[in-house]
């Protein structure tokens, strides 16, 4: 699932004080980087922001009989 990007960048807020080294210093660069207003992620940038997201809500389907 796709989101866009204003919803991916506040989600980087939170990953900004992850406990997780390499999650926390991308989420800051992606904060730095998007002060730019010209600034848009690089396909990987935003595929990798998709996943921590996604993660982040546990998105896999569930079946409920």
């Amino acid at each position: 699932m796709s989101r866009p990007l204003e919803v991916l960048l506040h989600h980087m807020r939170g990953f900004a004080s992850s406990p997780d080294k390499w999650e926390a210093d991308f989420a800051r660069s992606i904060q730095r980087q998007a002060k730019d207003p010209k600034w848009r992620p690089s396909q990987k940038q935003k595929a990798i922001m998709d996943r921590m997201v996604a993660e982040l809500f546990d998105e896999e389907p569930v079946v409920i009989e």
